[in-house]
């Protein structure tokens, strides 16, 4: 049994496959082939969203699938029943899972008791499907319409500013190794990468580089990167850390410190005047709105390879 629950659980050929089957679904959308016909997949969401949410039930729709929406408080993981239960029962219904949740361990236990493959839609520690459309949507732009995706992304650069110790710095650092690429994180000291990240980066050979620089991280990068200050769960944090991270602002400045053809990205929503300013948004090399799109592409080709394992 496949499952998504991190980068590397795709070796980096089969995330060139990933790559290339999410070029194919996007060219032929609605006319291609329906690899999860007669299939339902639950997806768990301990965590309101909008694009994930979204692009998860078009994708399965798309894929032929019938997408079945399950919020933790409706069922009753949320009130008791042990993950390894609701696995063992869930098994007996469905075809899969995406479950998007606090806790890395929930995805690890779901997988391990469950017999049906599980996909990571976000978790504290790691958001792989995001790393995932964030690297398609610049491959697409230096690969053009023919070029191989995967080199099309080897040597290149990606600074992430802000947060350099949550989920999505966690997933640059796995998913940079993975596709050749080089990533610098700019945060503050208390924010740096935990001991969790840097051991399975180690183990998977995947290298980075940490400053309180801001201006050091983003020198030279092909792509910059930032996310929300204060995450769903840490609202009562939000005034220390938007203290803390300020200087980590992605201004016109510090952008201007990149490559002069380089790439905005984040992953949304995006607060304009914390994380990044309304200049850097308005930058026509400002892609947030391709990334979003390109979730529902890279996902179904997730699936799609999950569920041909699966048969």
């Amino acid at each position: 049994m496949r499952h998504f629950l991190q980068e590397t659980d795709f070796s980096r050929a089969e995330a060139g496959e990933i790559f290339a089957l999410a070029r194919h679904f996007k060219r032929q959308r609605g006319a291609h082939e329906k690899p999860l016909a007669g299939q339902t997949w639950a997806m768990i969401f301990a965590k309101s969203s909008t694009r994930t949410r979204v692009s998860f039930e078009v994708g399965i729709h798309e894929l032929g699938g019938n997408p079945l929406f399950l919020n933790t408080n409706d069922i009753q993981i949320g009130r008791g029943e042990t993950i390894a239960d609701t696995a063992k029962v869930l098994s007996r219904f469905v075809h899969g899972l995406v479950v998007r949740t606090y806790a890395q361990k929930d995805l690890t236990d779901l997988a391990e008791h469950g017999g049906l493959p599980v996909v990571n839609a976000l978790t504290d520690f790691l958001h792989p499907c995001q790393v995932y459309a964030d690297a398609f949507t610049a491959a697409e732009r230096w690969a053009g319409p023919s070029g191989d995706l995967m080199d099309a992304l080897a040597g290149r650069k990606v600074a992430f500013l802000g947060d350099t110790g949550f989920n999505m710095a966690n997933s640059w650092i796995l998913g940079a190794g993975l596709f050749g690429m080089k990533v610098s994180l700019g945060g503050p000291a208390s924010a740096a990468p935990g001991r969790e990240i840097s051991e399975l980066a180690a183990k998977a050979g995947a290298k980075f580089e940490f400053t309180s620089d801001p201006f050091e991280a983003v020198a030279g990068a092909d792509l910059v990167y930032t996310d929300v200050w204060t995450s769903m769960g840490q609202e009562s944090e939000a005034a220390e850390r938007r203290r803390r991270l300020l200087p980590f602002q992605v201004t016109g400045k510090l952008f201007a410190t990149a490559k002069p053809d380089a790439f905005f990205m984040h992953c949304l929503p995006a607060h304009a005047g914390e994380e990044v300013t309304q200049e850097v948004l308005d930058n026509p090399r400002c892609v947030i709105f391709d990334e979003a799109e390109n979730r529902l592409h890279v996902q179904k080709a997730i699936l799609a390879l999950l569920a041909r394992h699966r048969a």
